[in-house]
């Protein structure tokens, strides 16, 4: 048999089903990758390993298998409160706080009968699409440990991607699930606003941060999205009136499994952002795309040549809502000192918003949600870059001038935060390595409630190419 850490999370679960592995023996292997494989990765930075021993035992004493995510090893993102575990959401600023509850997504992830090892490394607050605080190492990219592992999902793509954990449940508020994927070479989704009752985005500013899968293939994505899903008695437990469309045809990892169907698709390489700044598409990704483009064709999908309409509301609006929310960071006084520059800066221009300002720019990109829907309606998920350069160097950030940097996380990761403000479902799937073995991959944007569409894209996506047979060097 190979290594545990070798196979599918769907094949552990089904290894865990029959007793050939015990949660307590999977749980004990992947702590003891994280110990050799950790220190120069920096995926985790907290690791729980006796706590997460004695929950592997309460799992399977107490917990009935029926339980979605049974005996599966997984990570809190450091942005998550689990009660009596360090929570220091990347900052210098809590360096000291234990949080006495947990977050809804935390127990939910426990109901559904999975394991936590520990916490997995994000940026300060999660606001960068990068993972590189000053109250931790950096989160190291497994292809290339000179490179990032992205953000602000970044450690637990760094922890999936070498083979730490089998997947991890991320959030993307702006990318944030999609970025630290496509860098590391995973499948990473957002799903449609709504879908996830722990993390639907409704309760966010905005609408922007959900919470989604990180994995190693499709299915194994579509398998941890349905245990975040948490059904009761057969239906999704939501929490408000206003939520995603779904066709309740059964959990959406057989739709992953069986891959089928043929759809019209566009292929789109504008962006929302193509009016405030430079956006550059490296060969790369315009290589990566192509393969992409070439694959759906010949599995015999509909392919067209689409573009955004110009427009130049987006940004401004966009740029006001991540200082709003950046106002509502816990820090005032000398704890204010503790912040890094990025976070200081976005701090310091969201509370010096009017109601005013903040009022027309929610206005501004409900807008721009209606008028993107529109013009892309009449495709059943449209293909775009997942990023538009390669995985950017550790350090490649400007950690002075704020403006630079979000003109470079704007360049780097063009294509991502118009889904958050839409609501729509994405899915960013590795596709290609460049020459020096960094991996590359496309997006793909579905209709409202889309997912079916996009897992089964790419499932057939994944069949042709057969990128999960790839492992990175530290494998």
């Amino acid at each position: 048999m190979a290594d545990l850490h070798e196979l599918t999370a769907l094949a552990l679960w089904q290894e865990l089903q029959t007793g050939r592995v015990s949660p307590r023996e999977l749980a004990s292997h992947y702590l003891d990758r994280i110990e050799r494989l950790n220190p120069e990765l920096g995926a985790f930075v907290t690791v729980t390993r006796e706590r997460a021993l004695q929950r592997a035992d309460e799992v399977a004493e107490r917990v009935p298998k029926t339980a979605p995510l049974w005996g599966l090893p997984s990570g809190d993102k450091d942005l998550w409160m689990r009660a009596g575990v360090p929570t220091g959401f990347g900052s210098r600023a809590m360096a000291d706080f234990v949080p006495e509850t947990s977050d809804e997504i935390v127990e939910t992830l426990d109901e559904a009968g999975a394991v936590s090892l520990g916490k997995t490394n994000a940026p300060e607050f999660g606001l960068p699409a990068y993972t590189e605080s000053l109250a931790a190492p950096p989160a190291r990219n497994p292809w290339n440990p000179e490179r990032g592992a992205g953000g602000s999902s970044g450690g637990a793509a760094a922890a999936v991607a070498a083979g730490m954990l089998p997947f991890a449940p991320g959030s993307d508020g702006g990318g944030s699930i999609r970025i630290p994927a496509a860098a590391c070479g995973l499948v990473g989704l957002k799903p449609s606003r709504g879908l996830v009752p722990a993390g639907s985005g409704i309760a966010s500013l905005a609408g922007l941060v959900v919470d989604g899968p990180i994995a190693r293939t499709t299915t194994d994505a579509a398998l941890l999205l349905d245990g975040m899903i948490a059904k009761r008695n057969g239906r999704i437990d939501h929490h408000y009136t206003l939520r995603a469309p779904y066709d309740d045809d059964g959990p959406f990892l057989g739709t992953a499994v069986r891959g089928e169907g043929r759809y019209q698709l566009g292929v789109m390489t504008t962006s929302a952002w193509d009016g405030a700044y430079d956006i550059a598409i490296a060969p790369e990704a315009t290589d990566a795309l192509a393969a992409a483009v070439d694959a759906f064709a010949s599995l015999g999908h509909g392919v067209e040549e689409t573009a955004l309409e110009p427009d130049d509301t987006y940004a401004p609006a966009f740029r006001t809502i991540w200082q709003a929310g950046a106002a509502r960071i816990p820090a005032e006084g000398e704890v204010l000192d503790l912040l890094e520059p990025l976070t200081a800066w976005l701090v310091e221009r969201g509370r010096a918003l009017s109601a005013r300002e903040l009022s027309e720019a929610l206005s501004t990109l409900t807008a721009y949600e209606r008028s993107f829907i529109r013009q892309l309606s009449s495709f059943d998920a449209v293909l775009t870059p997942a990023m538009a350069m390669t995985p950017r160097p550790i350090g490649w950030y400007d950690q002075q001038d704020g403006e630079r940097n979000f003109e470079q996380q704007v360049q780097y990761t063009p294509f991502t935060s118009m889904l958050n403000v839409t609501g729509l479902p994405a899915i960013v799937l590795p596709v290609s390595q460049t020459d020096d073995g960094l991996p590359m991959g496309v997006q793909l944007i579905g209709r409202p409630g889309g997912e079916r569409t996009l897992l089964s894209l790419a499932t057939q996506l994944e069949r042709r190419i057969r990128w999960a047979d790839r492992r990175p060097p530290v494998w």
